[in-house]
């Protein structure tokens, strides 16, 4: 494909995304006064958030499955209907429980778009071009970030709260069109399909429960109760069953021979503590902003832009270095020490640090972030089979999602307890009138308006919440450790010059009668055969009979192959035609 032809095709995909992203950023900032309207309270609002969360984690392996399965473009379609459908209905709720109902429906819609878009990106585009293309993923997650707050808040104001969730709607629409018009697709190969069901109901129900622990526990029921014992047991039995089950399978929900593949496992636990730094940082950056500085809302986003610059910035350009060198190794393991340095000045914070070297913090962790979460992605997708290929990406973005979820909740309860420490101990050293006034305005245990707080008070709330935030960035250091050496150890594989669809043409031709329903190759049979080989080659794996039967096909060479060794001992110049 011309670049002119895969921006086309990415168009969809990138409108796609910025939908999904847009609906959980843009309701931020009017949440408390939705809740309010919809006369829900604490816990409704904790489920609308966790209730999104949840669906589009647990959904987004099922979504990366079905795409080894069945047609991609048809499936990102569809999940881009039912997020369209649950974003109108949540615009129309009377009341929190139909509201959590239809914010769940926009969660599945948005787990099938963050999984799909990757994997049909790898479809149209080869691993080694892929990076400067991934800039762009990059930079609709910056956007969608940073601008869905500050545009929640202005539409609230102007139009009401109800149209947050229309909003997008226009949006998901013409992405579904320009999708059909532009990305065109091989048919999808027609096979007998097994539909692991019962791995599926096992591995939702598993995270599902861990989820709702993690949110619930240190607020609804002690870390260390009964209900947490039960939970976590539950959630225990539900995965090793799934596990099971995935082991006997002949088509599992996530292949666990994946976990042989060194480059996927060790980019699985880099990308659990991404999610960590990813989530984490967003929130809790939020609450520094407003509750430690006193900024409002809108004033926290525009705050928070040097993170998501930097994010912005590392992610093109270090992507179209990679694509224009093929050298991705020193960029990811850069990546890991600028997270490691930002987390560490991050963890200095309180609460009158210089708001210019808080950016400049915030910078260096975002640049960080840009420089990985993209790369994890791509070196999974040129590492694993091709057949994979769905459920490979969508694991890796699933454990991001699983990481960060877990790690904010865990996080937000240390949080919780190092600000109600510091207010108790500072509290005594207030004067008695202050005191008292100090036991009426937090004496509900809810966040307070520092704004409408006494100054003393005012100033004791914001010292608790800048040595709390500080805190839970230093806890989150060693995460960052884990992904710098994660990504150290990595091997340093060569990026093909395939992308899936040349992968299964080439496929297909060395095996017509097993692949058949594949159309012909796109790219000339030499290039495709020896790209193939090569590549194989140069991930140090065995290359398939297949691939090198290609080989010698295209180059009329008679190669001697050990049965042992892959390495050829002929000279193809020398052999006869």
């Amino acid at each position: 494909m011309t670049h002119k032809q895969v921006l086309e095709s990415l168009s969809g995909l990138l409108l796609g995304m910025f939908v999904s992203i847009l609906a959980g950023t843009v309701v931020s900032t009017s949440l408390p006064l939705i809740i309010s309207d919809l006369d829900g309270n604490q816990s409704a609002y904790t489920w609308v958030v966790t209730g999104t969360l949840l669906a589009t984690t647990v959904s987004t392996p099922l979504w990366g499955k079905f795409a080894d399965l069945f047609n991609r473009k048809l499936l990102i379609q569809l999940a881009l209907g039912i997020f369209v459908l649950g974003s109108a209905l949540a615009g129309f709720s009377q009341d929190t429980s139909t509201l959590i109902v239809f914010r769940v429906l926009q969660g599945l819609g948005a787990g099938g778009l963050a999984a799909l878009s990757q994997i049909i990106m790898a479809d149209i585009i080869s691993p080694r071009d892929r990076g400067k293309y991934a800039g762009l993923f990059g930079a609709v997650m910056a956007v969608g970030t940073v601008g869905g707050p500050l545009l929640g808040g202005v539409v609230t104001d102007a139009f009401g709260w109800r149209w947050n969730f229309f909003i997008a709607l226009p949006v998901a629409v013409a992405a579904i069109i320009l999708l059909q018009m532009t990305l065109h697709l091989p048919q999808h190969a027609k096979r007998k399909v097994h539909i692991d069901y019962l791995g599926a109901v096992l591995i939702a129900g598993g995270v599902s429960l861990l989820m709702i622990w993690v949110t619930l526990a240190g607020n609804q029921f002690g870390w260390g109760s009964l209900a947490s014992f039960l939970m976590v047991a539950g959630s225990a039995l539900l995965l090793i069953a799934a596990v099971l089950v995935e082991f006997k399978s002949p088509e599992p929900i996530i292949p666990l021979s994946m976990f042989k593949n060194r480059t996927f496992t060790l980019a699985v636990v880099a990308s659990i503590s991404v999610g960590v730094s990813m989530f984490g940082t967003s929130v809790f950056l939020a609450q520094y902003m407003q509750l430690a500085r006193g900024a409002t809302p809108t004033e926290s986003g525009l705050l928070t832009i040097p993170m998501m610059a930097g994010l912005l910035v590392s992610s093109t350009l270090f992507g179209t270095i990679i694509s224009r060198t093929g050298k991705w190794k020193a960029v990811m393991i850069s990546g890991g020490v600028l997270t490691v340095v930002g987390s560490i000045l991050l963890s200095t914070l309180a609460y009158d640090t210089n708001l210019v070297l808080v950016g400049i913090y915030m910078a260096v962790l975002g640049a960080g972030l840009g420089m990985l979460m993209q790369n994890l992605v791509l070196v999974v997708q040129n590492s694993i089979e091709v057949k994979n290929l769905g459920v490979a990406t969508s694991a890796v973005t699933f454990f991001r999602s699983l990481g960060g979820t877990v790690g904010v909740s865990v996080l937000g309860s240390v949080l919780g307890t190092i600000v109600a420490s510091e207010i108790k101990d500072g509290i005594g050293a207030l004067a008695p009138a202050d005191q008292a006034a100090a036991a009426v305005a937090l004496g509900s245990g809810s966040i307070p308006k520092v704004s409408e707080l006494p100054d003393a008070i005012a100033v004791l709330v914001e010292s608790a919440y800048g040595v709390g935030v500080g805190s839970v960035f230093l806890y989150s250091v060693p995460l960052a450790v884990i992904t710098l050496l994660a990504v150290i150890f990595i091997p340093n594989a060569k990026l093909g010059r395939q992308n899936a669809v040349q992968l299964k043409k080439a496929a297909a031709t060395a095996d017509p009668a097993a692949t058949a329903g594949i159309a012909g190759a796109s790219a000339p049979a030499e290039t495709q055969a020896s790209d193939t080989a090569a590549d194989s080659a140069a991930r140090n794996e065995r290359p398939s009979p297949a691939e090198l039967a290609l080989a010698d096909v295209a180059t009329g060479a008679v190669a001697l192959v050990d049965p042992v060794s892959p390495v050829r001992t002929a000279n193809p110049e020398s052999q006869p035609k």
